[in-house]
């Protein structure tokens, strides 16, 4: 066997260039170690939703009310959480081939990791307390009813999302991006520290100390990210981040207190039915904040965002319905939502 090199006349060729996006070449270029320090973290912090005492939850501890109401929550939890795989395993793919810092991909796939553990909580729970739960089951009574057409209705909200930010993947920069995501996980941080605290059931409090501390290192990664997009932004992507932030208070209103007129494409009867379902979650101890109490998360949550953008010269929109003043967004367009939880 000629095991010498074949050095051909005139030197090596060049191999053609790669066409982007791409994933290939492979490289491992790391600029932010502050990120990849929070990925080792993240490795050490897995945890795996079946070790939750789910034996803990007897359907019987429940009135049925309560148990669909319980349901019911963890269903509008679903419309959010259940994407948050997808949405990330898409966002993963989209830094790999955009060719991001090495950390910047390893940190997605931690939070697309994350996700999945936050799916399986609602995906136990439901079937726990209601088999066949969200949708493929028979209502019988009206309460049932109301709940069945009311999950139907919010993932036909959510199918509005996907296709809109499916298609924004290769329209924003970053830097839109991020600060959408940023307000998901700020949003998700604020309603899970309200959820553990308020829990009466040592299931649920667990389970979402467990998922609010995976969303505040989410959190964590978005923000050091921003650090890095935000400094030099035009007015042009500016705007667009106001707008997104608008986006995002309406869309993730759903589970963090009510959704407000822009995005919803709701029956006039979603809103009575839905607090009522969501009163039976309250009183079955799940943590469910009231109405107030909620709507001054959210007050909490949107004066953090506020400081944090109006830092980098980022104009904060106006929120009427939490008496938030700021810059007047128009009507948001479900193509324009991009913000997940």
């Amino acid at each position: 066997m000629d095991d010498r090199l074949t050095v051909p006349e005139g030197g090596f060729w060049p191999a053609p260039e790669i066409p982007r996006p791409n994933i290939y070449p492979m490289e491992w270029r790391v600029e932010t170690e502050k990120l990849a320090a929070i990925y080792e973290k993240s490795k050490r912090m897995v945890w795996n939703p079946s070790d939750l005492p789910w034996d803990g939850i007897d359907p019987d501890d429940f009135t049925v009310e309560q148990r669909l109401g319980i349901m019911y929550w963890f269903s509008v939890l679903a419309n959010f959480d259940a994407s948050g795989p997808a949405v990330f395993a898409r966002a993963t793919i989209h830094a790999f081939e955009q060719h991001e810092e090495d950390p910047v991909r390893k940190c997605f796939f931690s939070i697309t990791r994350d996700e999945m553990n936050h799916e399986e909580c609602c995906q136990r729970t439901i079937a726990k307390l209601w088999p066949g739960g969200p949708l493929d089951w028979e209502p019988v009574t009206t309460l049932e009813k109301a709940a069945h057409n009311n999950i139907g209705w919010l993932y036909h909200n959510g199918g509005r999302y996907w296709n809109g930010y499916s298609n924004s993947l290769g329209k924003y920069s970053l830097a839109v991006l991020f600060t959408s995501f940023m307000m998901g996980e700020m949003a998700a941080s604020t309603l899970f520290r309200g959820m553990a605290s308020g829990a009466r059931h040592p299931v649920f409090q667990e389970m979402f100390q467990r998922i609010g501390r995976d969303e505040s290192r989410h959190l964590q990664i978005c923000m050091t990210i921003l650090e890095n997009e935000w400094p030099g932004l035009t007015e042009d992507v500016k705007s667009q981040i106001t707008r997104q932030l608008r986006a995002g208070f309406v869309f993730l209103s759903m589970i963090l207190w009510e959704p407000p007129e822009g995005f919803w494409d709701l029956p006039p009867y979603f809103m009575a039915n839905h607090r009522v379902l969501m009163s039976h979650a309250r009183e079955a101890g799940l943590g469910v904040l009231s109405f107030d109490e909620q709507a001054e998360n959210w007050q909490v949550a949107m004066a953090r965002v506020r400081t944090i953008v109006e830092r980098w010269g980022i104009e904060f929109p106006a929120i009427p319905e939490l008496d938030i003043d700021g810059v007047k967004v128009d009507v948001i367009d479900p193509e324009d939502i991009i913000p997940v939880f």
